[in-house]
């Protein structure tokens, strides 16, 4: 048996406004809070196993309060695919929740980069995936 990839660790300086962040970019919610709001996780919305749902199980996002802040470009980062609306849309959307665009040398890429409230980078792709 192998492993099973079901949660990414984040740091950050303020856990409770990034996972409301997430959880407006993947449709996501909390599924616990910890330490008086140093550690915040979400996931996707709970359904019963096999119902409704159209694949395997999303990773859950756990948020962690660190001192330090982001110093260089993430050697990880997560990609979004836009569900109901094409790219452009989808950028705009997450640009209004509160992402700004990035550049990292990806000139004529199909993706487009944005980083979350912290900084982080992530990527909009461009084919839609239901």
């Amino acid at each position: 048996m192998a492993g099973k990839f079901t949660e990414l660790a984040i740091d950050c300086a303020d856990p409770v406004a990034l996972a409301r962040f997430w959880c407006s970019v993947l449709d996501y919610e909390v599924q616990g809070v910890e330490e008086g709001e140093e550690v915040v996780t979400i996931g996707p919305p709970s359904v019963p196993e096999g119902k409704g749902r159209p694949g395997p199980v999303p990773p859950v996002l756990t948020f962690a309060r660190v001192p330090e802040g982001k110093t260089v470009k993430n050697r990880l980062h997560i990609d979004v695919n836009p569900t109901d609306r094409e790219q452009a849309e989808e950028v705009e959307r997450l640009l209004a929740l509160g992402a700004r665009r990035a550049d990292v040398g990806q000139d004529g890429a199909s993706w487009a980069v944005l980083t979350d409230p912290e900084g982080n980078e992530f990527c909009v792709l461009a084919t839609r995936c239901p």
